[in-house]
């Protein structure tokens, strides 16, 4: 089974998370290589929240994931939450 995982955003993300996209984003492009991440994307506009989907069957490897994103450890994200998904 499949995960999504939420993030919300603090206010003003696009200007406070300048300096820590470059390493959220190769975080996410190397869970992606791995095979373990199949989309990912902010949500709104201006964003508001941020959507990643995993393919992994453990949801706590996504949390693992989640507690080492740079966006997380900056504290730029106010709340998250992980959801499984039948992926079809």
């Amino acid at each position: 089974m499949a995960h999504i995982l939420f993030y919300d955003y603090v206010e003003n993300i696009a200007e406070r998370r300048a300096p820590h996209r470059e390493a959220h984003l190769a975080r996410i492009n190397e869970w992606r290589d791995q095979g373990k991440i199949v989309l990912a994307g902010a949500m709104g506009s201006p964003p508001h929240g941020a959507a990643i989907v995993f393919d992994v069957d453990d949801p706590a490897e996504v949390e693992r994931f989640a507690a080492a994103d740079p966006y997380v450890l900056a504290e730029l994200v106010t709340g998250r939450r992980v959801v499984p998904i039948a992926l079809v």
